[in-house]
């Protein structure tokens, strides 16, 4: 086999793949491992590939022995991180390099994410449970919460100044329901995404201007976008709701005084598929992020958070990161948050258009 085709083969292969030296420094890589690892093979070359690689799973002994015995090390269904995002479960082909004693090949396979599609699955059937419930009760109760607020501010017509207070408290907390039942109607009213080729980062810039001219103006917000990414396939309308809604919460949890930072990062990863239940696979290679360094969520609605109802904020509705996580599915795509204090990430993986799309206006 000639080299040119060798590096063909190399080229091609579908799964990350790292070849390291004796010193376990990184000797080359093939565009799906520079895809997975958010960075260049030109940049990455030559640097240790556990800087750049976190493995939760105790490998050093058992990566030894392999490259001492020359046998291969499989390592299946562990998390895998690089630093520009949150872990992805992976199994682990390590094998020794056929004529290059102590060289590694590397291979690593995401696993498809059948466990969180199915997560994902009941997330929105709970979504549609609940609001479909809320919805049938949303007429009935807005006519006599009209009622009350009517009656309230006929009171407060006779009343002293000492006792407004209370018939001010009983108008503001029925205005408040009723704001809520019509979230829930709009989310129970939500059409289909009209789907088209869409640039995400001009939805990303609508986005951000919004939101530094309105809730967001105490944020500085940051743009780190791949200017090579590929057109997604979605609506430009829905896909604004979902960051403004993923922008706003990020404003609200930082302090209003002094502010904070939002960092917006897109990237390409032709590796991320998402296997559905009845066993076919979607790719979602187009990868949005937003990025806050506010407090993180509360650790006991951190696995609930995109349930309706559910929310980290003094009376939140908990309705914004349900809105997004219907939204995200009905484009077939995937939604995940990582948080810690200092960090919360939200990551969209979406579809890309197909290629005889075009844009429209």
């Amino acid at each position: 086999m000639n080299a040119a085709r060798e590096l063909s083969i190399w080229s091609s292969l579908p799964v990350p793949a790292v070849l390291l030296d004796s010193d376990d420094r990184i000797a080359d890589m093939n565009p799906a491992a520079e895809g997975f690892m958010n960075n260049s093979a030109k940049w990455l070359i030559g640097q240790p590939i556990w800087d750049r690689l976190a493995v939760d799973a105790p490998l050093e002994e058992s990566f030894a022995r392999a490259r001492e015995q020359g046998t291969p090390l499989f390592v299946n269904d562990v998390d895998v991180g690089t630093g520009a995002r949150p872990p992805l479960v992976c199994s682990l082909h390590i094998a020794p390099l056929a004529g290059q004693p102590g060289w590694m090949v590397m291979l690593i396979s995401p696993r498809e994410l059948a466990g969180r599609m199915t997560q994902s699955h009941s997330v929105k059937s709970a979504a549609k449970s609940a609001i479909g419930m809320a919805e049938m009760l949303a007429h009935e109760i807005k006519n006599p919460l009209a009622g009350i607020t009517g009656a309230a501010q006929l009171l407060s017509m006779n009343l002293k100044a000492d006792d407004l207070e209370l018939t001010d408290l009983i108008v503001a907390e029925t205005r408040r329901i009723v704001k809520l039942l019509e979230q829930v109607e709009q989310f129970g009213n939500l059409s289909a995404p009209d789907r088209r080729a869409v640039n995400i980062h001009d939805v990303l810039d609508r986005a951000r201007r919004s939101a530094l001219l309105g809730f967001g103006g105490h944020m500085k917000i940051v743009e780190d976008y791949d200017p090579s990414l590929p057109l997604a396939w979605g609506d430009p309308d829905q896909l604004l709701q979902v960051l403004l809604n993923l922008l706003k919460n990020a404003s609200e949890a930082a302090d209003p005084s002094s502010g904070g930072t939002i960092r917006l990062h897109t990237f390409y990863e032709h590796s991320f598929r998402l296997r559905r239940a009845d066993g076919s696979g979607q790719s979602l290679p187009l990868q949005v992020e937003v990025i806050d360094d506010g407090p993180g969520l509360p650790p006991d609605i951190k696995g609930d958070i995109f349930d309706p109802f559910v929310s980290g904020k003094e009376n939140g509705t908990g309705l914004g990161l349900a809105l997004v996580s219907k939204i995200v599915s009905d484009h077939d795509g995937w939604i995940s948050v990582d948080s810690v204090p200092g960090r919360t990430l939200f990551r969209i993986s979406l579809p890309r258009a197909p290629r005889d799309a075009k844009e429209r206006d």
